[in-house]
């Protein structure tokens, strides 16, 4: 019972390791198909993931998906593909499944056939273990039946054998051998307990070992303010990275020109929201010198991603006091460093807001149905932008090589997903499966003229619950962002 317990536990803590989604979802071009990609990671690993993908342009025949373990070295020869299956009801949507064998990065790799010829695109995925399963009832039923009579005949056999294991057939024990017999249970019944108690305490110290060797763990963050406007952050050791060092690389590599992403929102209120780059220290930690940040408390979110394709998302907390005033003296924002400042969140309505004024008097808008938003379902998000007069906005440059981004934030801070328009997957990961493929319009966009006034992402909601989207586009030289709230059903 108490290692169920345990288990119970690790699940909980499961839950909390990754604040980033585990699903996985991807758009991209590969010859004249524009593929919409689902791959949803097992909770445990080894496992199966499920792989959903939609052709949206082109006719497709044939779709097959191989996964391919990414280390940072040489992978060797690939797996067998296999063959997915046309969704009933819709020919352009296939499902299957593919075996991920360990934690680490991977890549499913889809094959595509059809009447424009072949194409090939690779999808990055995040692979670890993030809860243990429980036992099922009926076999614990069962299990702990079996473990009674084996107890229950250990004891009666010591019993029997010291009774009547030297007497002749048919002769009855006399009052000295029921006695032996006696003490001879007793001593059984005391080592069939210790055995239960020893085995019942090393099941529970492999147990919570499994946390370490097992379920992922992000790296710790430790942030302090020095100076009165300079924020330090330093990065623990993560035992699950300690563990598998030996495998792939564990080394930073640059994401969107910066080797952290680092997010500040002020909660409860969620009102205040900042997207900085830290750059890293000599020693290894990471220092940015805070624009003027509003006094509060702050959850920090910073992301990083490994060399081998692996992100990680590391959460702490931080007190930003007063000094001299409401706002924190600090350096003027620069470079791909923004800032915005919102209304208090309350809970939303089903649709959520459609709006967000910008500087200047123009706005974002979220082009949207009246259909709310559900659990695990990959949805659009489309944000076009205006002027004050309704006329589409010019002038709109890429933001980090990118139409975009945007950070979906759960009330409660237990989800937190940064989202490009090519999906949830790291762009420097990305770029990694990219090296041997033809995929075109994922990673970068090398152009400053001409871009529409408009920007989407792929996401689906892991979880019930309100959010807060933040979606960041870049015009005339400044970051803006614009602030939706709305509430998922399952």
């Amino acid at each position: 019972m108490r290692a169920w317990l345990l288990a119970l536990v690790l699940v909980s803590t499961a839950a909390f390791a990754h604040v980033g989604s585990p699903d996985v979802f991807f758009e991209g071009d590969t010859g004249p198909y524009h593929l919409l990609v689902t791959v949803r990671p097992p909770a445990m690993i080894p496992g199966v993931a499920d792989v959903e993908v939609r052709a949206t342009s082109g006719t497709v025949s044939s779709v097959r998906i191989t996964p391919i373990y990414i280390t940072g070295k040489d992978p060797g020869l690939p797996p067998t593909p296999d063959q997915m299956t046309p969704v009933d009801g819709d020919p352009k949507s296939y499902s299957g499944k593919v075996w991920l064998m360990a934690s680490g990065s991977w890549e499913v790799r889809v094959d595509v056939e059809g009447t424009g010829g072949n194409g090939r695109i690779g999808v990055p995925v995040a692979a670890f273990a993030r809860r243990t399963l429980p036992m099922q009832t009926a076999l614990g039923t069962l299990l702990f039946g079996l473990m009674l009579v084996l107890a229950i005949g250990i004891i009666s056999i010591a019993g029997a054998s010291t009774r009547e294991g030297q007497l002749e057939p048919g002769v009855q024990p006399a009052s000295k051998n029921l006695r032996r017999a006696r003490i001879a249970m007793l001593v059984a019944t005391i080592m069939v307990l210790a055995l239960l108690y020893l085995g019942n305490s090393w099941w529970n110290s492999e147990a919570s070992s499994l946390k370490h060797d097992m379920l992922y763990q992000a790296p710790p963050l430790a942030a302090s303010l020095q100076d009165g406007s300079r924020l330090m952050l330093q990065v623990g050791q993560s035992d699950w990275h300690d563990l598998r060092k030996n495998s792939w690389s564990m080394q930073f590599t640059p994401d969107h020109g910066h080797l952290m992403h680092l997010f500040l929102l002020r909660v409860p209120a969620m009102d205040r929201f900042y997207h900085l780059h830290p750059e890293q220290t000599k020693d290894g930690a990471f220092e940015q010198n805070l624009h003027s940040v509003s006094a509060g408390h702050y959850k920090v979110f910073a992301d990083v991603v490994r060399e081998s394709g692996f992100p990680d998302t590391m959460v702490t907390e931080i007190d930003l006091p007063e000094i001299n005033s409401p706002e924190i003296a600090g350096q003027p924002k620069e470079g791909d460093d923004s800032s915005v400042a919102a209304a208090a969140f309350a809970q939303p309505s089903a649709v959520g807001e459609e709006v967000s004024t910008l500087a200047d008097g123009f706005r974002m808008i979220w082009e949207h149905d009246d259909t709310p938003a559900v659990v695990g379902k990959l949805s659009w998000f489309r944000f076009k932008l205006e002027d004050g007069s309704g006329k589409p906005v010019t002038g709109l440059e890429p933001y980090m090589g990118m139409a975009g981004h945007a950070v979906f934030i759960r009330s409660d801070e237990t989800v937190f997903a940064h989202i490009h328009p090519a999906g949830s997957a790291p762009m420097a990961a990305l770029a990694i499966t990219e090296k041997d493929q033809s995929v075109t319009g994922l990673v970068a966009m090398n152009h400053t003229m001409g871009m529409p006034a408009e920007v989407s992402f792929p996401y689906g909601f892991p979880q019930a619950g309100d959010y807060r989207m933040f979606v960041q586009i870049k015009r005339a030289g400044h970051v803006e962002t614009g602030v939706f709230d709305t509430h998922v059903a399952n």
